[in-house]
């Protein structure tokens, strides 16, 4: 989260010099609306201009995306036409001038090889286009140019090639945002990938196991588990999406139990409280079910008796706080913390380091698992889900996919 702070304040810098440049070029205008010098009304319009054109941008280099921002790139510049590129050629082309494209994708080798900007004068016949010079500003992102910022203008400005050059920086930096942002979906999707690996081949042998135990002697009830079989398997195999809702994990968290209580009768006793109000609320997909199974295998592991675990969701708020609590073996709190940490690898394959990873990916640092635990006194997991996060959309019901 640092660190995406920190991305933000180096790609504010360079619309300060940009609004400093378009501050230049309105100095003589009256600001309207009592915001101030005319200088300090165009750096409001440059932040502003530039909040407009970061969300395509945000979403990588495409024809599309570029379609979207380079308007708003003119904008920010006051220059009569700006296109924007990729390593191959033109994306978009925002203002007059059109007819040059093929010209500027002549002159684009050197800047893309080289990565370093130029400027140069065009050769135009038309008397009507008032475009006479051109600037290429690259466009990189880890070291690599992916494409160009081009500045097109009546005359040679040293200072439209200094604000070419910062706006093509900070639209490097959203490219570069982007690029974190497909990197951390990536890497969301591998690890829900690795977490169906988790999932307990005892616990899917042993279910088929049950299943054609009461093949035989009642076939309904082999019937029955059968589907909740495959409703659990076709919820944690689907591919729609990384988030789903706190109805749909319960509903599979429920297929799950079934199958547990069929192997293992009155020995398993679980108790839901689930507050309406926090059924809609969008948490990672497969995030509570293998906390739930991970208390089912502590809480019936080396005990003779019966097993107790509560779910409980609760409303709190702005949050749903979900708690998963179990009375079996518990664990030691030192080789708990190892494994949250990723030092050792936890016995069944059981994902609770998984899941405190995907939480604090995506709701940050302060909502990972809270753990409390000890050898012989049962463990208690809560975690804590915000009703509202941006970038946090549900695929929608398991039934509508």
């Amino acid at each position: 989260m640092s660190g995406f702070l920190a991305g933000l304040c180096v790609a504010a810098l360079p619309l300060l010099a940009a609004g400093f440049w378009l501050g230049r070029r309105t100095a003589r205008t009256q600001a309207p609306g009592g915001l101030g010098s005319p200088v300090e009304h165009a750096t409001f319009q440059t932040l502003h201009t530039a909040s407009l054109a970061a969300p395509p941008l945000r979403a990588g280099l495409t024809e599309e995306t570029a379609r979207k921002s380079a308007r708003r790139l003119r904008t920010l510049l006051g220059t009569d036409a700006l296109c924007l590129t990729d390593d191959t050629g033109v994306l978009a082309w925002d203002g007059v001038g059109g007819h040059h494209r093929a010209e500027v994708l002549d002159r684009l080798t050197g800047p893309l090889e080289t990565g370093r900007g130029e400027a140069f004068p065009l050769a135009c016949d038309e008397p009507d286009c008032p475009l006479r010079w051109a600037v290429v500003a690259p466009l990189t992102v880890d070291d690599r140019v992916h494409g160009a910022l081009v500045t097109c203008a009546p005359r040679e400005s040293a200072v439209l090639v200094r604000a070419a050059a910062e706006v093509a920086r900070w639209v490097s930096v959203q490219l570069e945002l982007a690029d974190l942002d497909r990197s951390r979906t990536r890497l969301i999707e591998a690890e829900i990938k690795a977490l169906r690996a988790q999932i307990s081949p005892h616990f899917i042998f042993n279910s088929l196991a049950v299943i054609a135990s009461f093949v035989r002697t009642d076939p309904e009830r082999a019937r029955e588990l059968l589907l909740e079989f495959a409703d659990f398997t076709r919820y944690s195999f689907r591919r729609h999406g990384d988030f789903t809702t706190l109805a749909d994990e319960l509903h599979a968290i429920d297929h799950y139990l079934a199958l547990v209580r069929a192997r293992f009768g009155d020995r398993l006793s679980v108790t839901l409280q689930i507050a309406p109000e926090v059924l809609p609320v969008t948490l990672p997909y497969l995030c509570l079910q293998p906390l739930v199974e991970n208390a089912v295998k502590h809480g019936l592991e080396g005990k003779a008796g019966t097993c107790r675990i509560s779910i409980t969701a609760q409303d709190a708020g702005a949050e749903a706080l979900v708690v998963i609590e179990d009375d079996g073996a518990g664990m030691d709190p030192e080789l708990l913390r190892r494994i949250l940490a990723g030092e050792v690898s936890p016995s069944g394959g059981i994902g609770l380091s998984n899941v405190d990873d995907r939480l604090r990916q995506v709701y940050g640092d302060d909502h990972g698992l809270v753990i409390e635990t000890a050898v012989g006194a049962g463990m208690k997991v809560t975690a804590r889900l915000p009703k509202y996060q941006p970038g946090v959309h549900s695929a929608g019901r398991l039934a509508q996919e």
